[in-house]
């Protein structure tokens, strides 16, 4: 099956980055979001990231304009009955997710393959809601997902091989790497990433050093392009902290048990940039 058109489910962050990369490799796009007023921001987020590609020189402004000719935007989820995937970006709730695939399977032919961009939660689980269990799977893209590289597909233990070749194909014609995983919590990248971001949160509430000493630890020793508790606050707190509960319920290791300071930091609502305040303060939230 050749994929043409590409659902993206949430015009958020995630969302938006998904929305724009299919339309830059091509792909005629239908990005929804809950109301019109989300919508309208995502859609101008779009719009914004491209123009600031134009003014760096980076993209030409028939190719901006060919780009937003090919995204549509809705509120309406009948608007993904002729499209040949659909990418779910909402967030991490699973009882959400389950809701928006079981419309998903009504409104989508039986030939449409349906992906999560979840990061940490059972895939299976969400492929359930549907009847076509083996036409889903997960395709986790990165954040910014226009400049990072790499898309992990997870495979369930019903996830038909065909479904998983065509999402690989699919997302090598993005101009991304991919690479595969099991439907395990945080699969390959962020069962990684989750302990090395609470070592640094522990080191800090244990003032071993401050905040800008551990990132610049992490920078300047490690050759990293960014420190992990400025990750942390780039990535979203609550994102951070919800994903681990996961893998932790999963795996029941002390590695991935939320340190109490990002307990306390979610619960106040210092969620990093989104919020203007995180491990640090921002002008403005994002």
């Amino acid at each position: 099956m050749e994929i043409k058109k590409v659902g993206v489910v949430g015009c958020g962050l995630m969302g938006t980055g998904i929305a724009q990369v299919c339309a830059q490799s091509g792909y005629q796009v239908v990005v929804s979001e809950i109301n019109d007023e989300l919508l309208k921001k995502g859609m101008t987020s779009i719009s914004s990231r491209l123009a600031k590609n134009v003014d760096k020189g980076k993209l030409s402004a028939e190719d901006r304009d060919s780009t937003l000719s090919r995204i549509k935007g809705t509120t309406n989820t009948k608007d993904f009955s002729d499209c040949d995937l659909v990418i779910e970006a909402i967030i991490e709730k699973m009882d959400l997710k389950q809701k928006i695939f079981a419309e998903l399977d009504k409104v989508c032919p039986q030939k449409t393959i349906l992906a999560t961009n979840t990061s940490v939660l059972s895939i299976i689980e969400i492929a359930k809601a549907t009847g076509r269990m083996d036409r889903v799977l997960g395709l986790h893209f990165f954040n910014p997902v226009s400049v990072m590289a790499l898309v992990e597909a997870i495979k369930t233990i019903a996830t038909g091989e065909d479904t998983l070749k065509i999402a690989i194909e699919f997302v090598k014609s993005l101009g991304k790497a991919v690479i595969v995983a099991k439907d395990t919590p945080g699969f390959v990248v962020n069962r990684q990433l989750a302990p090395f971001i609470f070592n640094a949160i522990r080191m800090l509430e244990a003032g071993v050093a401050t905040r800008e000493d551990i990132d610049a630890g992490v920078k300047l020793g490690l050759n990293h392009p960014i420190g992990p508790l400025q990750l942390a606050d780039f990535i979203g707190l609550d994102t951070v902290y919800f994903g681990a509960i996961d893998m932790y319920d999963e795996f029941k290791e002390p590695q991935y048990s939320p340190p109490i300071l990002l307990r306390k930091m979610v619960a106040a609502g210092w969620l990093g940039r989104k919020t203007g305040k995180g491990f640090y303060d921002y002008d403005k939230p994002a």
